[in-house]
């Protein structure tokens, strides 16, 4: 088959439209296109009077070969390159230890469906709920400030992606497919089949929790098995190697090859891992608020007249500004009509995120708008130097916002201004339980408070608006990634000081978000089979 790429086409389009731009590109007869497959869709809005889709296509025709030999030197017509994934290994039969993934977020929900896959078999131990009785934990606190520190946005089967926009796009390099496989599972499970051909797919918390009650349903009928309510307290090891956990209610379970996904909020595991002389590094994140628009106004700031067109959906941004300080400030984790969301995971503390469903059809637009941070600088110290600085800002959030799970907020005027909000405008605010109005100056550094302060406007000249009086901040955002890495051996993806441990995932420092993390899982579950399977061959 041909993969055709760079074919534009404007908004008002029909299929009949995108077959006659194939047969033109291609100089060929109707008769002559046997088939053909959206492989990637993507808009350019550059241009608000001029918006336009670009297509990646699968197509098939009576005369392929004379084709790329005709189009040679067409960069916009090439071979269609086989994206199948393809397994490195099959268990042995003859194998009796099996795997251990700790974490069911999507980093392991992954790494448990290769191994299940490839045959080993993975016990998979996830110290929260089920995903339907986590949500019931979940609107909890959201509806009745009523926190369950084992099962919340952040601990669960689904992980913290499962509360969130649902985003499944990624920069990482992925020359063995990983994402694509990663797409396809999904599919499988129950996602809309764009998410394979959109540029920007996503899925919403409605759908995933279906997706991922699949999801384990298949891993159990491959021999899998899960585990909820089973938080691993230590970490056993002997010569600088793996031998198995202890977990909170005494149990131990035997294993010298283990997948550490744990997430990015695991705070006591990682102090753990720390105590039991695994390594870690601190590694650079970011710190800051939520922000809300009206969706209306990022649409039109957007699309111009197209606002509201059905093709488009809402409309995104993505915003940098280097400041004067030293100090980047960015937006992170864009959520289209969407919500801001209560997501700690301890008590007497406030961390904001964001969330949409897949209708994205909320009235207010959200994004993490937050200053890049970076541990020689501002938290020196030791490895875990970043914990306690997230633990001290959000703790102090909570006493901000009143002891009660209100998170402080400001209108952004306001803040500019410097003064207290007393009280509302247009936009309200969807953060529940609830907002307390006040002053965000206390709520993080001073200098993530100045760097944001002169991002604002410079935001404002690229989106009209955005820094509009009524729009509101609500604090704080501190865990955009995690602030440390289990740093592991760049080809075997082992603990650098612990062998059989695979840190993996957004906690370990080596993904950041629902698709690299899934692909991070892929990769460990790949070099853990491969360890195995060259143990069993050795043996």
């Amino acid at each position: 088959m041909l993969r055709l790429v760079n074919i534009k086409l404007p908004l008002e389009q029909t299929g009949s439209d995108l077959r006659s731009a194939i047969i033109t590109k291609l100089e060929i007869n109707d008769s002559e296109l046997l088939s053909y497959t959206v492989y990637k869709r993507s808009y350019d809005a550059r241009h608000k009077k001029n918006i336009f889709f670009i297509y990646s296509l699968d197509v098939d025709t009576s005369k392929n070969t004379q084709l790329l030999e005709q189009f040679s030197e067409d960069t916009q017509v090439k071979a269609r390159p086989d994206d199948r994934y393809q397994f490195v290994a099959q268990a042995p039969e003859n194998i009796s230890e099996r795997p251990l993934v700790i974490g069911l977020g999507p980093c392991g929900l992954f790494a448990g469906l290769i191994l299940a896959q490839m045959g080993f078999k993975p016990i998979i131990l996830e110290r929260g709920k089920e995903v339907r009785e986590r949500t019931v934990d979940t609107f909890g606190l959201w509806r009745k400030r009523k926190l369950n520190s084992e099962s919340n946005v952040q601990f669960g089967e689904g992980g913290a992606g499962t509360f969130s926009d649902g985003k499944l796009y990624t920069q990482i390099k992925d020359p063995q497919h990983h994402g694509r496989k990663v797409l396809e599972e999904f599919v499988a499970a129950g996602a809309p089949e764009e998410i394979l051909y959109l540029s920007k797919p996503h899925i919403g918390t409605f759908k995933l929790v279906r997706m991922v009650e699949k999801m384990r349903q298949t891993i159990e009928s491959l021999g899998g098995e899960i585990r909820f309510e089973q938080r691993v307290d230590e970490l056993l090891i002997e010569n600088q190697r793996v031998q198995g956990v202890i977990l909170a209610n005494g149990q131990s379970i035997s294993s010298q090859h283990i997948v550490f996904a744990i997430g990015h909020s695991a705070r006591d595991t990682f102090k753990m891992l720390y105590e039991k002389g695994v390594y870690i590094e601190a590694k650079p994140f970011s710190i800051g608020f939520r922000i809300e628009h009206p969706q209306s106004l990022i649409d039109q700031c957007r699309f111009g007249d197209y606002a509201g067109n059905e093709l488009l959906g809402a409309a995104d941004y993505k915003l940098v500004h280097h400041c004067k300080n030293g100090r980047s400030v960015y937006s992170f984790c864009m959520c289209p009509g969407g919500t801001v969301v209560a997501a700690t995971s301890e008590a007497g503390h406030i961390v904001t995120n964001g969330m949409s469903q897949y209708s994205r059809n909320e009235r207010n637009a959200n994004s993490a708008i937050v200053v890049g941070i970076d541990p020689e600088q501002d938290y020196p110290g030791y490895p875990l130097a970043g914990l306690e600085l997230q633990d001290r800002l959000e703790k102090q959030a909570f006493v901000l916002g009143g002891g009660s799970y209100d998170a402080p907020a400001q209108l952004v005027g306001d803040f500019m201004a410097n003064k207290p909000s007393n009280e509302l405008g247009s936009v309200q605010p969807s953060y529940k339980p609830g907002v307390k109005l006040g002053n965000l100056s206390q709520s993080l550094p001073d200098y993530a408070i100045s760097a944001i302060r002169e991002a604002i406007p410079v935001f404002d000249k690229k989106i009209r608006g955005f820094a509009m009086h009524d729009a509101i901040l609500t604090a704080v955002e501190t865990r955009t990634s995690s602030p440390i890495r289990l740093k592991r051996d760049r080809d075997l993806l082992q603990s650098i000081n612990t062998r059989g441990l695979y840190p993996a995932g957004e906690g370990a420092g080596y993904a950041g978000g629902i698709l690299s993390a899934a692909v991070d899982g892929i990769k460990v579950a790949e070099a853990l089979a491969l360890d195995m399977v060259k143990g069993m061959d050795s043996c």
